[in-house]
């Protein structure tokens, strides 16, 4: 599950962002623009609701819309969070999609589920069951060797 930030988005960095996705082999199963809700946001960063931070994150990431993905492919979590780099923008390893794009914390363009547990649980609260896709990616023949698709 990778949500692609407000900031990312007035940027005008989702064409880029998607592109380094799909240029890696990954699938989008799940793709839509929502103008995410405080209340929905409450409950993702519920994990941080004591810090001094929570209500600028929360009007932050409720300010415009936001881009919400879920991904597919071999491994897919290490993968997206390895490209999108550390948490911290101005520290994340060049290369990385907040090394070569961000240079702050919070508006650090892009959240990515950390584990498969939070993942699911991420898919839950942002789609239903009918906006996720279950297709054949004609590349991943090229992409993944046959043993590595088992």
């Amino acid at each position: 599950m990778v949500i692609i930030k407000p900031d990312a988005v007035n940027r005008a960095l989702v064409g880029e962002i998607l592109h380094r996705f799909e240029g890696k082999g990954l699938k989008i199963i799940g793709m839509k623009m929502e103008h995410l809700t405080p209340y929905t946001l409450k409950q993702h960063y519920a994990h941080h609701q004591n810090k001094e931070f929570f209500e600028e994150l929360i009007n932050y990431m409720s300010s415009i819309p936001s881009i919400l993905l879920v991904l597919e492919g071999k491994e897919v979590i290490i993968v997206v969070r390895k490209m999108i780099g550390g948490t911290l923008g101005r520290e994340a390893d060049p290369g990385t999609i907040r090394g070569d794009l961000s240079v702050s914390n919070q508006a650090n363009l892009i959240h990515a589920s950390s584990t498969p547990e939070e993942a699911r649980e991420e898919i839950k609260r942002f789609f239903k069951e009918e906006e996720l896709y279950n297709y054949n990616k004609m590349n991943f023949d090229w992409i993944y060797t046959k043993k590595e698709k088992e």
